[in-house]
This record gives C-alpha cells, structure tokens and sequence, in this order.
C-alpha cells in the first residue's frame, strides 16, 4: 500500500470537489439549514397541549383537580362541553387532543374514601403524541393523588384515570409510523430517479444527443417525469399490501381518494426532482441535491414530530412541503376512514405545488439547454 499514491488522490478529489461552486455550495449550506430544522423542529416535547373539559361533577374536588390541570404548562384548556355530543367533532376535527371527564360522582366518592373515576378520551392517530400527553396528566393525577392523601389522611391511590383511544384503540406506534413511512419511501425513490435523469445524460455525454432529435423541451420534460411517477405508483402499492396485509393496519377509508393523492403527491415531487436534475451537471450533485430536499421535506411533514409543536416560523415553511399533505391523506384514510370530501382541502396544495414545481423545472430545462 502506497501512502503517497492515497493522499495524492485524496488530494485531487478535494481540488476538484472545491473547485466547483456547486459542490462548495452543496457541502457547506444543507448541514447549516438542516441543522436549524432539526434543532427547532424535531422536538418529542409537547407545549400547549389542546384540551377540552366534560366536568359532570358539581364538587369542589374535581375542580381542584381541573384547576391543576389548567395550571400546568403542558395543557391548554379551550373548551369546556357539557354534552356526548361536543366530544366527537372537536376530536374529528382536531381541535383537541384530549378530552378530560370527571365522572358525576367524583368528589362524593372521593369524600367517602373509594376510587374516583377520571375518563381521558384521547386522540389516537399519533400514538407518540397521545402517550407523552397521557404521561404528563398521569403526573398531574398522581401529583394530586399524593396531595389528597395528606390533607384528609387517606391510604390508596382515589382517582383512576380510565383512557380511551379513538382512531388507534390501542395506541400502537406502526399504525402512525407505517403509512408515514409510504409517503417518505416514495419521496425518496421518485426524487432520486427523476434527479438523476438530466444529470445523468449530461455526464454521460448523451444530451447533446438527445438535444439533436425531433423531441421538443417540453416533451423531452414529460418523457423525464413518466417513469418516476410509474416507479412511484408501484413502490406506493407495494408498501400498502404490505402495509395492510404484513402489519395488520386498517384501510379504512376510500381507495381511490388514497391514489389520488398518490398521484398528485408524485406529480409534486417529480417537478422537483426534475428542478434538480436541471440544475446539476452530474450525478454526484444530483444524488446531494435530492437529499438537500428530503432530509428537511421529511422533518417538516410532522412524520416524526407534531406541526403544531414547531416555532411558528417553520411551521409557515411547511406549507410548502408536498409531503405534509400526503401523510395527512394517507393516515386519514388508514386510521379514519376519509374520502374525497374530507381529503379536498390535502389535495388542492399539492396541484399547486406540482404546477409550480413543473413549470419551473420546465423554465430551467430550456435555459439550460441554450
């Protein structure tokens, strides 16, 4: 083994890799920007968590117990409800994540010594956020229970929190991380193969040939986007099966609205694997400026971490992430049972988003080519 020889190469690789203001712009600014992203963003922290209050008890205990709540820096209480009724839709519409009901007789029962019941309906479609929620009411409860117990000389714990969960009964983490997991795997498949398309036929010395024939730009563009969208669809309706048949999760609502949003999700996310492929002039920067995009798109779609739990700054940015509105499709029709009507207001961003993406990559497509 030549030392001299290695370093010598090793040399030329960072001339080369230096020397090209591409390549310097790629290395120094994504660890910066996704350094921010990850630092602000991906929080497993819940601040100002939405709650709404059933108290059906006229005591003074359950309102020391509420009080409690109200008073700690996790919860937010927005509503207070006094009918079955008003559950269901602030849970639907996503107005809170829990819902408090101290049963009609819990102070009295509290008074004589025997369990109080607390009901905590919970929404279920991120387990992650429901369970790190239903620990920091635990705290509470338990905080309270102690409390309890020294100022009336009681033994035994006297409220049990009885928990309900809609949507995942049973709080299981795969049936929140899987269909993210569709949406993530076809970002990345259909940004790399679209990314490489133009960049590949540049380093292989093959565009000017490709310039040469009777294909106008835009054709060339559409010729571009096909087989990504096709890989896409395939990978999309492989990850379901397994999805549905090797993991056991429910679809439960309209298949047809899913693959809508498949398709308006690819058509998205192929403009901007084309944008990239335009842009670069090889493979190399192709493959570094797809994963400039995903690594943010990923952290920013709420796939790991709550939206609504991001600084409101990052949370305007992402708007402008095609992947938030897929995961919002693809886990409102597994975990919900969505169609096309509660689904409308994912679908037209996307349209936007690939109208956009796609004209752009069109515009750079022709500027580069002259």
């Amino acid at each position: 083994m030549n030392l001299l020889h290695i370093f010598s190469l090793a040399r030329k690789e960072f001339l080369t890799l230096m020397r090209d203001k591409r390549s310097r712009i790629i290395i120094i600014v994504p660890p910066i920007v996704q350094l921010f992203i990850f630092g602000f963003a991906a929080t497993y922290d819940l601040n100002d968590v939405p709650v709404a209050v059933y108290n059906e008890d006229s005591g003074g205990a359950s309102r020391e117990l509420l009080a409690r709540i109200e008073g700690s820096p996790h919860f937010s209480v927005l509503y207070k409800i006094s009918s079955d009724d008003e559950v269901a839709s602030l849970i639907d519409d996503r107005k809170v994540l829990l819902v408090i009901r101290p049963g009609q007789n819990f102070s009295a029962n509290l008074q004589r010594g025997a369990p109080a019941s607390l009901q905590l309906i919970i929404d279920g479609r991120n387990s992650n956020t429901a369970m790190i929620a239903m620990n920091y009411l635990r705290d509470v409860v338990l905080d309270f229970n102690h409390e309890w117990q020294q100022e009336h000389g009681k033994t035994g714990p006297p409220v049990q929190l009885k928990m309900r969960a809609w949507y995942n009964e049973n709080l299981q983490s795969q049936w929140f991380i899987v269909p993210g997991i569709v949406g993530s795997l076809m970002l990345v498949v259909t940004l790399l193969v679209t990314a490489l398309s133009v960049a590949r036929e540049r380093e292989q010395g093959t565009f000017d040939q490709l310039l040469v024939t009777p294909l106008r730009p835009v054709e060339i563009l559409i010729g571009k986007a096909i087989p990504g969208i096709v890989i896409g669809l395939l990978e999309a309706t492989l990850i379901i099966a397994l999805m549905v048949w090797f993991f056991d999760i429910p679809l439960r609502g309209s298949i047809p609205a899913l693959y809508l949003g498949i398709l308006l999700f690819l058509v998205a996310t192929v403009g901007v694997g084309l944008m990239i492929s335009s842009i670069c002039t090889t493979q190399q920067q192709a493959i570094l400026g797809a994963f400039l995009f995903i690594v943010p798109a990923v952290v920013l779609s709420g796939f790991t971490t709550p939206i609504a739990n991001m600084p409101e700054m990052v949370q305007w940015l992402t708007y402008l992430d095609p992947l938030r509105y897929f995961l919002v499709i693809v886990r409102g029709v597994t975990l919900e049972g969505d169609g096309f009507i509660l689904l409308f207001h994912q679908f037209w961003p996307m349209v936007i988003i690939g109208m956009v993406t796609l004209g752009l990559a069109g515009w750079l497509f022709r500027y580069r080519m002259y």
